[in-house]
C-alpha cells in the first residue's frame, strides 16, 4: 500500500516485511514461526516472525496466545529488547525443545486499538487543519485515548467542535494507507513536520508513514484500520488545559457507521 502520487512508492524493507508482520498487514491475526531464542530466566521467547505489535508511540503491545506441539501459553506482554521482539508467557517454565509455534493475537483488543489509533490521527489532522499546531504527546488504551497540543487557549465549545469535525472526516471514508518514505524525501515533506520526524533516529531509513489521504500524514509504527469509516463514531470526552501551550483532548470510540466492519 502506498500514497498515490508521481513517484514510485518505496517497498517496505524486506527484513521488516518478513519478520514484523504487523508493519505491513495490521489484519494478520495468526501466524506460524520458528522460535529464535528462549529466555528461561524471564520466561519469554523471541520468534523469527511475529504479528504481535510490541508497543510504541503511545500504543500498547498486543496480547494473545502461542501454541506448540504439546503445549500453549498466554502472551501477557510484548516488547523490543536487545534488537529482538520478545513475548512474555504466563506459564511457569518454557520447554527448551520448543522449535515451532503458532501465534494468535487477541483480535478484539487489537481491532479496538486500530480504531482508536486511527481516531487519534484524525484528531491530529483536524487540529492541524483548524489551528496549525503540532501534537506534543499522547497515549491510548483499547477504545480510549488522548492527545496533547501546543494550543494557547481552550474554549468551552472546543470539544464539541472537534468532535463534530472528527466524525465528519470519519464519514468521508478516507483511505488510510501505509507508505515507506526514503529519509531524504521525508525530510522535505512539510506535512510530516507535525510529527517532529526530525527527532526520529537518522538510522531509521526509510520511515514508515501512515497517510489518511487528504487529512493527515505521520511517521508512525503502529497499527491502523484501512478506512476512516471503520473507526465508527468518536465522542470527545474532555478538553482541558495542562499548562501554558499544552491542551489535552480525550476521546472514546463507539460502535456506529463502519465501526463493526472488520476486513481482512
Amino acid at each position: 500500500m502506498a500514497v498515490p502520487g508521481n513517484r514510485q512508492p518505496a517497498e517496505p524493507p524486506r527484513d521488516l516485511a518478513e519478520t514484523e508482520l504487523f508493519s505491513v498487514d495490521a489484519y494478520a491475526r495468526s501466524f506460524d514461526s520458528a522460535v529464535a531464542e528462549i529466555d528461561h530466566e524471564q520466561n519469554r521467547v523471541a520468534l523469527a516472525r511475529t504479528a504481535f505489535y510490541p508497543g510504541g508511540g503511545g500504543q500498547p503491545p498486543d496480547v494473545g496466545t502461542l501454541r506448540w506441539d504439546g503445549g500453549s501459553a498466554t502472551v501477557t506482554r510484548v516488547a523490543r529488547d536487545g534488537g529482538r521482539i520478545w513475548h512474555w508467557l504466563d506459564i511457569p517454565e518454557i520447554a527448551g525443545d520448543v522449535r515451532e509455534v503458532y501465534g494468535e493475537i487477541d483480535w478484539d483488543r487489537r481491532h479496538s486499538l486500530m480504531r482508536t489509533h486511527t481516531a487519534l490521527h484524525i484528531l491530529c489532522g483536524v487540529i492541524w487543519t483548524e489551528f496549525g499546531v503540532a501534537v506534543t504527546g499522547g497515549n491510548m488504551e483499547p477504545g480510549t485515548g488522548r492527545l496533547d497540543f501546543a494550543l494557547d487557549g481552550i474554549t468551552t465549545d472546543l470539544g464539541k467542535r472537534v468532535e463534530r469535525r472528527i466524525n465528519e472526516e470519519i464519514t468521508r471514508a478516507r483511505e488510510v494507507l501505509v507508505d515507506f518514505l526514503p529519509r531524504g524525501e521525508a525530510d522535505l515533506d512539510d506535512a510530516l513536520i507535525r510529527t517532529r520526524a526530525d527527532l526520529i533516529s537518522r538510522e531509521i531509513d526509510p520511515l514508515r508513514v501512515i497517510d489518511i489521504v487528504g487529512l493527515d500524514k505521520q511517521a508512525d509504527g503502529g497499527t491502523h484500520v484501512v478506512n476512516t469509516a471503520e473507526v465508527g463514531h468518536v465522542v470527545v470526552t474532555g478538553a482541558s488545559s495542562k499548562g501554558k501551550n499544552n491542551k489535552r483532548i480525550r476521546l472514546e470510540i463507539a460502535d456506529g457507521p463502519g465501526g463493526d466492519a472488520q476486513p481482512g
